[in-house]
């Protein structure tokens, strides 16, 4: 195992514009297999690491940053697979795992896989209530689906569904519909509106 001092330094900088970190007090400890370092200036040498574990494999590390762009940041990089378990040892009603962002998002990005959630019960809940958030967004370049034996909606204010295309509801049981009002209009009122009116709701909905 070896230990020596280490001085990291670019003049130029990031952006070459003269901002470099310089670190004279960095060591690192390490053999073949991998190195601890402490103050490491990164390539870009606009962030210096506190403290940074790393195999041979510069894309396998662990850093803790703690000046620079990125200070603060906590940052794992593996080139192949990271596994999290934890909990054998605790109850079904704890909680085991736990990720907050106090402030700011929280991204799960997989370009060339799947997202999978999988668990006894799933919840999504959305808190804001300011009018503009509290929303939960679906979108789909292809389908949405569902399979379960029950689907229940219940819009406290309004609901739609809509589509420029073709729409089937179908129940081969059986089909229940109430309100307190139900009419039907159909594309014919564009040529000649009917006797209660269906014109206004034919325009509405064929203007997007």
């Amino acid at each position: 195992m070896a230990t020596h001092l280490n001085q990291n330094k670019d003049p130029k900088g990031a952006d070459g514009g003269g901002t470099a970190h310089s670190n004279y007090t960095a060591q690192r400890i390490g053999n073949d297999h991998g190195n601890i370092k402490f103050g490491h200036v990164h390539k870009d040498a606009g962030t210096t690491s506190g403290v940074m574990l790393e195999t041979t494999d510069s894309l396998h590390h662990i850093t803790l940053d703690k000046a620079g762009e990125r200070k603060g940041h906590t940052i794992s990089v593996s080139p192949g697979d990271t596994v999290i378990k934890a909990g054998e040892k605790n109850t079904v009603s704890q909680t085991t795992i736990m990720i907050e962002a106090v402030n700011g998002d929280i991204c799960l990005i997989a370009p060339n896989g799947k997202i999978r959630m999988q668990a006894d019960d799933i919840e999504m809940i959305a808190n804001g209530g300011d009018g503009n958030n509290g929303n939960i967004s679906l979108t789909a370049v292809e389908n949405i689906l569902t399979d379960s034996k029950k689907f229940l909606v219940n819009a406290k204010n309004f609901y739609k569904i809509v589509t420029p295309g073709y729409g089937e509801i179908i129940a081969n049981s059986g089909m229940t519909l109430y309100a307190s009002l139900i009419r039907g209009v159909t594309d014919a009122c564009a040529i000649k509106d009917s006797k209660v009116g269906g014109r206004p709701i034919q325009i509405a909905n064929n203007t997007v």
